[in-house]
C-alpha cells in the first residue's frame, strides 16, 4: 500500500518540509529537500528511524538527585522505551564526571549512556 508522509528535516538549519512517498521500506519519491542531507534524512526516517536519547539517571549521595545523561550515538527508535526502562532502574554513586560511562553498550546498540555534567558528592553539614 502506497503511503505519503511529510517530515520536517533536521539535517540542517533550513528545516525543509520533505514529502516522502513510499511502499513498505521502498522509497518511491522524495520532494522538498533543499540539500542532499535532506534526502538522506528522509530515507532513514522512513526505513530505520534513530534518535539520540537524552534523559537522567538517579544519583546516590550526590549534590543533586539526578544527573543528565545521553547516548553516545543515535539508537533505533524502536528500542527507546526499553532503553529508558533500563536507565530508569540505574542508580549511580556520586561523584560523577562529565563523559563518564554510566551504561555500556545499551541493548547491544553500540551506544553508551554517558554523563553530560559533573556531579559532586553531597556535602555533609
Amino acid at each position: 500500500m502506497k503511503e505519503t508522509k511529510t517530515l520536517t528535516c533536521v539535517a540542517c538549519p533550513k528545516g525543509c518540509e520533505v514529502t516522502v512517498e513510499f511502499e513498505g521500506d521502498e522509497i518511491l519519491n522524495i520532494d522538498g529537500h533543499a540539500c542532499p542531507q535532506g534526502k538522506t534524512y528522509a530515507e532513514e526516517e522512513i526505513v530505520a528511524p534513530t534518535r539520540i536519547l537524552p534523559t537522567t539517571v538517579k544519583v546516590k549521595n550526590g549534590a543533586l538527585p539526578l544527573c543528565p545523561v545521553k547516548t553516545t550515538k543515535q539508537i533505533p527508535l524502536e528500542i527507546i522505551h526499553d532503553a529508558m526502562a533500563i536507565i530508569g532502574q540505574k542508580e549511580v554513586e556520586a561523584p560523577i564526571e562529565i563523559g563518564q560511562i554510566i551504561i555500556e553498550n545499551i541493548l547491544d546498540s553500540g551506544a553508551d549512556i554517558v554523563a553530560t555534567r559533573d556531579l559532586p558528592k553531597k556535602i555533609e553539614v
